[in-house]
């Protein structure tokens, strides 16, 4: 493929005081990138500097590349100079916000096709005042979409078997789960899911698993009600309202993870769904970084364009040591390459 038609990528530093820097230097000298997309990476070079040198002069044997090589486009920052390596604060989260914002608005402008970022410290963002929840409800806002869902996505390494997650809920309290929950999110959530599947991976006939809230998912009431008040009526309307779904549940929420786990590290063939709709952040979480820490992709779904991210943090307590993995970032890359090229294939092309 010629590479002016490769996808057109652009991927954030993250916070500067985290191990953003160092799996993007790590990420980059992965030969396949260049041969999927064109990556630009936003940021500041000096940060990317700082970073070579620091992990060079204690681990003179790391494979990095050179900051100087590196297509970027630069994020001056008056304060730049005040970040610490291994602590968040006010103006590493005021920096890796206006990382972001930029990338967000060059994507808008058509410059690019797809955003991947490297992690944030949401303390660090509330310190410097930009009070998000995270990446993930910048992007939606700033991309006007009110109907938006985080997703997980990841391939086994010992099977070749795809896991996709997707969140009904997402950063709150578990208190707040029950009353967040509702027929019109989970109908909005389902149907994002369902376009998901189809737009980004070509699966128009999916069987999705959708998980219970309660214990044993409810048993009939005696361990709570939401099951039998809502979310089986709800259930068997999605039925009809998407007859070319196969929904499967409510599935007790300790078994639902059963098959996919046999299917991510034995077996490939298992009987497993193509997709899984966990009702709050740790049911759907644990089980994701459990099985693919290392592999697991946060995408966020209902945007205008893809977007990415490794499923981990910012780790200040490793950050400048050498010693992060860069294996869910280049995951990441690859993911949102992938995402970018087959939602510019005809519908035809899409398959079960």
């Amino acid at each position: 493929m010629d590479c002016m038609s490769l996808p057109r990528l652009i991927l954030t530093l993250g916070d500067p005081a985290g191990i953003g820097p160092e799996v993007v230097l790590k990420a980059l000298v992965e030969p396949e990138l260049v041969q999927i997309c064109q990556l630009t990476v936003i940021g500041s070079r000096s940060v990317l500097t700082q970073t070579h040198g620091q992990l060079l002069a204690k681990n003179p044997g790391l494979n990095l590349a050179d900051p100087e090589k590196i297509n970027l486009l630069e994020v001056d920052h008056p304060n730049l100079e005040e970040v610490s390596v291994g602590r968040g604060d006010a103006i590493s989260g005021a920096i890796s916000f206006a990382y972001l914002n930029e990338a967000i608005a060059r994507t808008l402008a058509g410059e690019f096709a797809g955003i991947v970022t490297a992690p944030i410290a949401k303390s660090a963002w509330q310190a410097a005042g930009h009070n998000y929840p995270g990446q993930t409800e910048v992007l939606a806002s700033r991309a006007g979409v009110e109907r938006f869902g985080m997703a997980f996505v990841g391939r086994s390494p010992f099977t070749g078997w795809t896991l996709r997650t997707l969140l009904a809920t997402t950063h709150i309290p578990l208190k707040a789960v029950p009353l967040a929950l509702t027929p019109e999110l989970m109908d909005s959530k389902l149907d994002l899911l369902l376009t998901c599947l189809a737009q980004d991976f070509g699966i128009d006939k999916p069987s999705v698993a959708i998980a219970g809230l309660n214990p044993h998912s409810g048993e009939e009431g005696k361990l709570g009600e939401e099951e039998q008040n809502w979310l089986i009526p709800w259930l068997e309307q999605a039925r009809k309202k998407y007859p070319q779904a196969k929904l499967i549940g409510p599935i007790p929420p300790d078994t639902m993870w059963v098959s996919p786990g046999k299917a991510w590290l034995t077996d490939g063939q298992t009987t497993v769904s193509d997709a899984y709709l966990a009702l709050y952040h740790d049911q759907g979480l644990i089980p994701v970084k459990l099985l693919a820490f290392d592999q697991a992709i946060n995408t966020t779904i209902g945007l205008p364009f893809v977007r990415t991210s490794p499923d981990h943090g910012t780790a200040f307590d490793i950050a400048g040591q050498g010693i992060a993995r860069a294996d869910s970032m280049i995951a990441a890359i690859k993911l949102a390459a992938e995402l970018v090229e087959q939602r510019s294939q005809p519908s035809a092309n899409h398959t079960n």
